[in-house]
């Protein structure tokens, strides 16, 4: 296109690729006004004509308002400022989509009721604030009064451990497993369920003496009896005399008790109620809310190893 050379608007819409009713529309709200008109009055357009609409069409596909459309190419705001915000108002739409997204999507697959629904939407909308306000309930219900346990800086890291963080820009996944967290964070019987959990293990503490972290029994029997496991090694079999042996003596010198009855049917207990399946679902949700990668299921090992108990252990 020459630069002096005027164009009518038909000629414009065919070297734009806009409709003439696109270009007119433009030109009657001011946005890409004509440059001249024809003796008969016709619009005429210069080659500046066709470049405003060449950007007025790239901002609009970006999904600018004709308002602002108007003051970026009159010059009255600048475009990287323009960007920058409508960029910012997209990110905002962005998130609330994928939390909708994550709400409908749990729907359909957990076939919830209305009212469920309505409380994972509500979930899937707290703010930062509210969320840590509402994790932070939960582990006051679960390690509350625990300070002055022998053991409190273990407590401290565990609590840390088990504390979901959503990032600003979550996924689906990441939405949907906080809204699943969040619901059981709420549920008292699961609350009641880990703060037995918790005074277990502060008990266990205060029997020991240990006033320092110690490494949980669960993983070391995991340590111990994965290998017999993976091997299928039958758990009431004489081959798993050696690795039982390994585990309880470890728990025995831990409590300062002998390995006896006894404590083989209090360790049972004790890996039944770690084996708890929703303990397992709340660190896999954790995992996913936190990006961390996933953790391995404890399960087999502990049913592997509460059997090999009781099979030994008399009632």
């Amino acid at each position: 296109m020459d630069g002096d050379t005027l164009y009518s608007i038909g000629e414009l819409a065919r070297r734009t690729g806009l409709t003439v009713k696109t270009i007119r529309f433009y030109s009657d709200r001011g946005i890409v006004a004509p440059t001249d008109r024809s003796p008969a009055g016709y619009r005429l357009y210069n080659i500046d004509a066709a470049a405003r609409l060449e950007l007025v069409r790239t901002l609009r596909e970006l999904g600018l308002d004709l308002p602002t459309i108007r003051k970026v190419v009159d010059r009255e705001l600048s475009l990287p400022e323009v960007a920058a915000a409508h960029a910012e108002a997209l990110a905002v739409q962005i998130r609330v989509l994928r939390l909708r997204r994550a709400v409908l999507t749990a729907v359909a697959e957990r076939g919830s009721t209305p009212e469920e629904t309505k409380l994972m939407h509500r979930l899937a909308q707290l703010s930062q604030d509210e969320r840590r306000r509402l994790i932070g309930d939960f582990l006051d219900a679960v390690f509350g009064g625990l300070d002055a346990a022998p053991a409190a800086p273990a407590f401290a890291g565990v609590m840390r451990s088990m504390t979901p963080e959503l990032p600003d820009n979550p996924d689906a996944e990441q939405v949907q497993a906080w809204v699943e967290l969040a619901e059981m964070s709420m549920d008292p019987d699961f609350r009641a369920m880990v703060r037995r959990m918790i005074e277990d293990l502060a008990a266990e503490q205060a029997r020991s003496g240990v006033k320092i972290p110690r490494r949980d029994i669960a993983a070391t029997v995991r340590d111990e009896a994965g290998p017999a496991l993976a091997a299928g090694l039958d758990p009431a079999s004489a081959q798993a005399d050696p690795v039982v042996a390994a585990f309880t003596a470890h728990y025995a010198q831990f409590l300062g008790r002998p390995d006896d009855a006894e404590l083989r049917r209090l360790l049972a207990t004790r890996l039944e109620s770690v084996n708890d399946p929703r303990r397992e679902r709340y660190f896999q949700l954790l995992a996913v809310v936190n990006g961390w990668p996933a953790p391995a299921s404890l399960a087999p090992v502990l049913d592997w190893s509460v059997e090999a108990l009781r099979v030994r252990t008399p009632r």
